[in-house]
């Protein structure tokens, strides 16, 4: 499953402009919710697919949701994404970005604030049966109504949180400017619509937005992994730490289930060889198992029997 992340901002701030240069859909709307996926560039997935022939280049994306507006209900929506995209607008006569991102907090706050009462309400009500760990969670879900009442973050919060909470204010947050002391999200939209290569005659310098998604990709602690084929070669995503097992299942669950071994490479050691067969001349390409944590830009030839 792809990761997610949601876009907020005031009105008239930029993100469903933001939205649609992420996306490249060229025709988000406006005061609706828009979904779409958005593209992580990587030189080494050109240069793998260029080394084996590729026929398709796919590359790791991120699902990206951008909601009509804030308020709890609207922002409620966004409580399954893995990081939050704060878009303020720095263009608009009279306007003050870091007052944008002052609101957007407090807005993210007062929804959490909602979130745990509402929780609080329901679970109350439960907990009347004498059940001893709805009882404990009342006991929980008081203390931190109490402490987000007195204005407090959940991000600071020391005790740990219910499971069952889907919090906003502990999510990775990463702010975005949209003006000339940050990014021109218009121009970024419209060269967006066009190809790269049209793009980059316009361009003085790399895409801002690359810069935005490798934000994202350090707040989540992101790796990417290859695979590389005649057919198709493709980036994945993972959590840095996760293993070749959790690699194999984000491909799909049938590889992870029949998993045997993995041919590991990374993606410089297999571009200096020139091929496989060289690399496994060379010694640099490996068999590993289950528990191998994958690192960024290694390649892996998954083994699995169903």
């Amino acid at each position: 499953m792809a990761l997610e992340v949601g876009i907020v901002g005031l009105p008239g701030a930029g993100k469903t402009t933001l939205f649609t240069a992420l996306t490249r859909t060229g025709g988000a709307g406006f005061g609706k919710e828009n979904v779409g996926m958005a593209s992580i560039a990587d030189d080494r997935l050109d240069q793998l697919a260029q080394l084996v022939g590729a026929r398709k280049i796919t590359p790791a994306t991120i699902r990206v949701v951008d909601v009509p507006g804030t308020g709890p209900q609207l922002l409620g929506g966004l409580r399954q994404v893995d990081a939050i995209l704060a878009v303020a607008d720095g263009h608009s006569p009279g306007t003050t970005p870091s007052d944008d991102f002052e609101t957007l907090e407090l807005e993210l706050l007062v929804a959490d604030r909602d979130h745990v009462e509402r929780r609080l309400e329901r679970v109350e009500k439960q907990a009347k049966s004498g059940d001893v760990g709805l009882r404990k969670e009342v006991e929980q879900l008081q203390a931190l109504l109490a402490y987000l009442e007195a204005g407090n973050s959940l991000r600071d919060y020391e005790d740990d949180l219910p499971p069952e909470l889907e919090p906003l204010t502990t999510k990775p947050l990463i702010a975005v400017e949209n003006g000339p002391g940050g990014i021109d999200l218009k121009l970024e939209a419209e060269l967006a619509e066009m190809s790269d290569e049209e793009a980059l005659e316009f361009r003085d310098s790399p895409s801002a937005l690359d810069e935005v998604v490798r934000r994202l990709r350090d707040a989540l602690d992101l790796i990417t992994f290859f695979t590389a084929g005649d057919k198709e070669t493709r980036a994945w995503t993972l959590r840095r730490g996760q293993t070749a097992l959790e690699a194999a299942a984000s491909i799909h669950s049938d590889i992870a289930r029949g998993f045997i071994r993995c041919e590991t490479i990374s993606t410089y050691d297999l571009l200096e060889a020139g091929s496989h067969a060289e690399a496994a001349k060379r010694g640099t390409q490996r068999l590993e198992g289950k528990t191998y944590e994958v690192q960024d830009g290694d390649v892996l030839n998954i083994r699995f029997n169903i």
